[in-house]
């Protein structure tokens, strides 16, 4: 699984002319681990044709356009599961943790909950600590698939694969509630999402305080604050 979660990983990341040149070894990676099956390896087919031919820019300008300036389609894991409130500050550092507690150190400027770090740190996993990992933002991926399908984009395919791998069937109550609240792309609502979420101390939809997240705690506030000044200064 572990050359699998990292060529998924790959296919994630900004495109980069090595990302190009070395589509092919993806392609033959993926195929001889063969933990996916047959049929999710061929819908993979149609993004590793594209960045093997299509012009490196207009790669660029396309994975922009869908990761970059859609908070419905946002690459990072806590975007979706609690937008700009409080938690999400506390559950950014919890999951850090786990990175240092199985040794791994983010050598990025990349947040812990961004998807590709996600994938190669649960790459570094045995297999069915990698399938747990996975199952516990299972809905997320099952939200990106569908919404990336809609759009008719290829890197729906990578997040359908991860679905497969979990082994599980995500979880359709996370899933509805995940699609009642689609984030807007309004970031004057920051202050109106912040108002509205309450500070609780219970344990998450993403594993609790053992899994990705631990108790709530009011740390996301610098995070938004950060959002708030980067909007003022476009």
């Amino acid at each position: 699984m572990r050359l699998t979660l990292r060529s998924l990983a790959a296919l994630l990341g900004y495109p980069s002319a090595e990302l190009k040149q070395h589509a092919g070894e993806i392609r033959d990676a993926l195929s001889a681990e063969g933990v996916l099956p047959r049929a999710t390896r061929r819908r993979l087919e149609p993004l590793l044709t594209e960045l093997e031919t299509e012009d490196l820019l207009d790669l660029q300008a396309g994975y922009s356009e869908l990761f970059d300036r859609s908070r419905a389609l946002s690459l990072h894991l806590f975007e979706h599961v609690y937008g700009d409130s409080r938690e999400r500050g506390q559950a950014m550092i919890d999951l850090g943790q786990q990175y240092l507690d199985r040794g791994c150190m983010l050598e990025s400027q990349e947040l812990p909950d961004f998807v590709p770090v996600f994938l190669e740190f649960a790459s570094c996993l045995d297999s069915a600590e990698a399938r747990e990992m996975l199952g516990q933002p299972a809905h997320v991926f099952a939200a990106l698939d569908e919404r990336l399908a809609e759009r008719q984009s290829p890197y729906a395919a990578v997040f359908h694969a991860l679905i497969v791998l979990t082994g599980a069937k995500p979880d359709t109550d996370a899933l509805a509630e995940l699609n009642e609240k689609t984030l807007s792309d309004d970031l004057s609502k920051i202050d109106e999402e912040w108002e509205e979420a309450p500070v609780t101390f219970t344990a998450h939809e993403m594993g609790g305080p053992t899994g990705m997240t631990a108790k709530i705690r009011a740390a996301g506030k610098a995070m938004v604050a950060a959002r708030r000044s980067e909007v003022e200064h476009e």
